[in-house]
C-alpha cells in the first residue's frame, strides 16, 4: 500500500466533515480528569501531524484558513525529517507514559494502549533499523516497483488536490515544483539505504526502471500532472494557460529528477542478487521477525505464521474439495478444478459494457439481499448506505482490484465499493459475493463508517491510526459471518468462492514467510501459488513480486481473521449461553481500530464483565 492508500477513509470531503464535526473534548470527558489530560495530548499530536504533513492536511480538507499555505507544499521526506519524526515519537512516548492508566476510564485506557503501541513501535523500529520508508512501516526499499514518490504524488495531485480558485491552481503548480524536490529526497534516502546494504532483489531493478520510465517516457504535456491541472482549471473556469506552465515545470524539474532516480536504480544492476528476501537485509532475520509483528500486531514468529498458513491451507482446501466434488468437479487437484471453474463460460460475464453493468447490478442486489439479516447480528449499524461502483476507466490500469471509499458525513455521498472491471474474466460469478461482503457490508463499510460516525473515538485514532490486521482481519471475518448468516444457503459454488478467498489469504501466510524466512526463490513462491490457488502463473508472479518488496504485510489479512475468530470463540466459551453476538460486535467495533494484542485484552475484559 502506498501513502495515498485508496482504502483510507480520509478522502477530502469525508475528512473535512470529520474534522469539523469533532469537538475539542469528547462527550462525557470531565475537565481536569486523567481522561481529559490524555485527550489533550492526543489532540496536540493530531494537530502537530496535520501541521507536519501538508499532504495529510489536504486529505482531511484542513488546508484552509491558517493552514492555507500547506496547500502549496508537499511532505518533507528527507533523512533529516525522518530523524526529526523519530525524536517526536520518542517525546510522544514519554508524554503518554506520564499518564496514570489506572485513573483512566475503560475507553480512555484503550485510547492510551492503541496510541502508545503505535508510537513505541515507531521508536523501536527507528532506533534499530536505519533504512526503509518513513514511518517505521517495514517497507525496506524507498524506491521500488511499488514504492516511491514517483508513484504517490501524481496520483495525489490528480485525485486529492482540489482546484476551485486561482490560488488553488497556483498551489498545484507549487506542489508540482516541490515534486522534483521530493523525488530527490527519496533519492537521498535510497542512496543512504543502499550504502547500508538495503539492496532489493535483482528482478526488482528492471521492474522499478520500467515503472519510472512509464512516467518519464511520456511527453511532458501528456503526463497526468499536466492534463490534470488543465482539466481542473477548465472545470473551474479559470483563465490562463495552466497546462503550459505545468508542462514547463515537468520538463525542467520533474523529468531531470526522474532521470536521476533511473540512473541510481540502473546502478544496482551489478549489486543486486537474485531473489533475496528480507533475510539479506542488514540484521535481516530480526528485521523480518519485527516486520511480522508490526504487520500482524501480534507476537507471532515467522515460523508460527508459516505453520499456521500450512494448516489453514490444508483445512480450507479439504472443504473446497468436498464442495467441488458435490458439483461434479472431481478430476485434478483443488487448484486445477478451481482454474477450470474460473474459465467456465457459465461463470463469466460478457466482456462488454452490458456485462460490466450487470456485474454492478448483481453486486448491489447482493448488498440489498443481505441488509435485512444484519440487525440479527449487529446492534449498531452505520447511518450511511453503501453502493458498488466501477473503478474509473482512466485509472483502472494501475488501480487495485477493489477498494472502499467512505461516505461523506454530510450525507452528500454514500459509502462505495469500487470494483476494477478492466477485464470481466477476472470476476467469475461464484466468487463475487464474498468480495462484496468483504468490501461493503458487513465488511469494511460497516467497520469504517461506524468509526467515522463515532463522537467518542479521538480524531487522532480515526484519522491516522488504522491497523491492517484489525481492518483486513475484520473484512475476512465479515466474509465468514455472511456465510454463517446464510448468504450461501442455496449457493454451494458461492461458498466455494468464499473459501477460495480464505485459501488465497492462507496461502499468503505460507508464501510471505516462505520468501523471507525459508528463503524461497521467486520461482518457488510463484509455483506454490499456482499449485495452491489455481491462479495463472502471471497473476501469481505479480503477487509474489509484491511480497518481496513489502515483507510481512501480506500476513496481516489472515492472521487478523484468525485472531478475530479466536477472540469470539474465547468469549463464547467463557460466557456460554450468555454470549451475545451483537454485543460482541459492538465491543469489537465501536472502540475503533486497534492492535490485535489490544483487541484480545479488550474482548477478554468485556467477557469477564458479562459473567
Amino acid at each position: 500500500m502506498t501513502r495515498m492508500d485508496r482504502r483510507s477513509f480520509l478522502l477530502t470531503t469525508a475528512g473535512a466533515a470529520l474534522a469539523a464535526a469533532t469537538p475539542a473534548l469528547a462527550q462525557g470527558v470531565a475537565q481536569g480528569s486523567e481522561d481529559a489530560r490524555l485527550r489533550a495530548i492526543l489532540d496536540r499530536m493530531f494537530e502537530a501531524r496535520v501541521d507536519d504533513s501538508p499532504e495529510f492536511a489536504t486529505q482531511l480538507g484542513m488546508d484552509k484558513g491558517a493552514r492555507a499555505p500547506l496547500k502549496a507544499r508537499l511532505d518533507d521526506v528527507s533523512l533529516a525529517a525522518k530523524g526529526r519524526r523519530l525524536e517526536e515519537a520518542r517525546a510522544h512516548v514519554q508524554a503518554l507514559k506520564a499518564i496514570d492508566r489506572a485513573r483512566l476510564s475503560p475507553a480512555a485506557q484503550v485510547d492510551l494502549d492503541v496510541v502508545l503501541y503505535r508510537e513505541e513501535r515507531a521508536v523501536y523500529s527507528g532506533d534499530r533499523y536505519k533504512f526503509g520508508n518513513v514511518g517505521g512501516n517495514y517497507s525496506p526499499y524507498v524506491i521500488s516497483q511499488r514504492t516511491g514518490s514517483y508513484q504517490d504524488i501524481p496520483d495525489f495531485l490528480d485525485s486529492t488536490h482540489r482546484v476551485e480558485t486561482r490560488e488553488d491552481a497556483e498551489a498545484y503548480l507549487s506542489r508540482l515544483s516541490a515534486f522534483g524536490v521530493q523525488l530527490d529526497q527519496d533519492l537521498e534516502r535510497f542512496r543512504h539505504d543502499v550504502g547500508l546494504g538495503a539492496v532489493p532483489p535483482e528482478f526488482v531493478v528492471p521492474l522499478t526502471i520500467g515503472q519510472l520510465k512509464a512516467l518519464r517516457g511520456q511527453p511532458a504535456a501528456k503526463t497526468v500532472m499536466v492534463t490534470s491541472i488543465a482539466g481542473k482549471a477548465k472545470d473551474a473556469n479559470l483563465p490562463g494557460d495552466w497546462a503550459a506552465r505545468a508542462e514547463k515545470i515537468v520538463a525542467a524539474e520533474v523529468f531531470p529528477a526522474l532521470d536521476r532516480q533511473i540512473a541510481a536504480v540502473e546502478a544496482l544492476r551489478g549489486k543486486a542478487r537474485p531473489d533475496t528476501g528480507a533475510w539479506a537485509l542488514p540484521d535481516g532475520e530480526a528485521y523480518y521477525a519485527d516486520a511480522v509483528k508490526n504487520s500482524t500486531t501480534t507476537d507471532y514468529t515467522p515460523e508460527e505464521v508459516h505453520r499456521m498458513g500450512l494448516e489453514q491451507v490444508a483445512e480450507i482446501s479439504a472443504r473446497i474439495d468436498e464442495i467441488l466434488k458435490g458439483q461434479g468437479l472431481t478430476q485434478g487437484t483443488v487448484s486445477q478444478r478451481l482454474a477450470v471453474l474460473n474459465n467456465d463460460p457459465k461463470q463469466l460475464y460478457p466482456d462488454t459494457d452490458e456485462g460490466r453493468a450487470q456485474i454492478i447490478a448483481d453486486l448491489n442486489r447482493q448488498i440489498r439481499d443481505l441488509d435485512p439479516l444484519l440487525p440479527k447480528v449487529f446492534r449498531t449499524l452505520p447511518k450511511a448506505p453503501v453502493e458498488v461502483r466501477r473503478v474509473p476507466v482512466f485509472i483502472q490500469d494501475g488501480a487495485s482490484n477493489g477498494y472502499y471509499q467512505s461516505p461523506a458525513l454530510d450525507g452528500s455521498r454514500p459509502g462505495a465499493f469500487y470494483i476494477n472491471l478492466k477485464n470481466t474474466a477476472d470476476w467469475p460469478r461464484y466468487n463475487l459475493p464474498t468480495l462484496t461482503y468483504h468490501e461493503a457490508a458487513p465488511g469494511h463499510h460497516l467497520q469504517i463508517a461506524l468509526m467515522q460516525e463515532s463522537d467518542k473515538i479521538p480524531l487522532l485514532r480515526r484519522a491516522g491510526y488504522g491497523f491492517s490486521a484489525y481492518s483486513e482481519g475484520w473484512g475476512l471475518y465479515a466474509e465468514q459471518l455472511a456465510d454463517e448468516m446464510g448468504a450461501y444457503a442455496n449457493d454451494p459454488l458461492g461458498r466455494a468462492g468464499y473459501l477460495q478467498s480464505m485459501l488465497f489469504r492462507a496461502a499468503r501466510l505460507v508464501t510471505d514467510t516462505g520468501i523471507h524466512h525459508k528463503r524461497w526463490t521467486r520461482e518457488q513462491a510463484t509455483q506454490y501459488f499456482v499449485d495452491t490457488i489455481g491462479n495463472t502463473r502471471s497473476r501469481s508472479q505479480r503477487e509474489v513480486e509484491r511480497y518481496f518488496v513489502s515483507p510481512g504485510q501480506a500476513n496481516s489479512y489472515k492472521v487478523g481473521h484468525t485472531v478475530w475468530v479466536k477472540v469470539r470463540e474465547d468469549a463464547k466459551k467463557k460466557l456460554g449461553p450468555k454470549f451475545d453476538l451483537a454485543a460482541f460486535h459492538d465491543r469489537g467495533l465501536l472502540s475503533g481500530p486497534m492492535p490485535l494484542t489490544v483487541l484480545e485484552r479488550h474482548i477478554a475484559a468485556w467477557a469477564a464483565s458479562q459473567v
